[in-house]
């Protein structure tokens, strides 16, 4: 593949958690998050995006985001649960993406906040349209998506390289 191969990283937001005495990494969804999971996986087929690989944390609310999502796309895409993913920094997310095998062409990427809002902050150096104001008033809300597309190797992913397609969140 060419440096100008398109490539888009979407990035999603676990659907809202409960709190009950449990480990932080074993919190499992709460009945919006339940009933959100499937909205977001209904607004991913829209895109018409055809995913070639997802990243999910291994957190069972981002594996049960993801089980409830993923029955709503047309294409199973092949998933990773990365542990790596759970309390990732800025700088570890971006490593991540940059291991991303060339031959993937479209990536998801489910997730936990601070990191999702700060990745797609940090990639997206343009926005179509009004969706950089709107995740900035919004911030990344559960269950939110943000669909960044770029040019070249995922190697080459870094500060300002995409552009900001599209901003979701579910309505409340």
């Amino acid at each position: 593949m060419s440096a100008d191969t398109p490539r888009r990283i979407v990035l999603l937001r676990h659907a809202k958690a409960d709190w009950p005495d449990v480990s932080d990494h074993e919190r499992p969804l709460a009945d919006r998050g339940r009933a959100d999971a499937p909205a977001v996986g209904l607004k991913l087929a829209e895109t018409g995006i055809t995913f070639d690989l997802a990243l999910c944390s291994t957190a069972a609310r981002t594996r049960e985001t993801w089980k409830l999502a993923v029955q709503e796309l047309p294409h199973r895409p092949k998933t990773v649960y990365e542990e790596r993913l759970y309390e990732a920094s800025l700088g570890e997310l971006i490593a991540l993406v940059n291991e991303t095998p060339d031959d993937v062409h479209d990536l998801l990427v489910i997730g936990h906040n601070p990191g999702m809002h700060a990745l797609a902050d940090a990639l997206a150096g343009r926005a179509e349209g009004d969706t950089l104001a709107r995740m900035a008033r919004s911030g990344f809300p559960t269950a939110a998506v943000a669909v960044i597309g770029f040019s070249g190797s995922w190697k080459s992913v870094e500060h300002g390289v995409g552009t900001l397609l599209d901003f979701w969140t579910p309505k409340h």
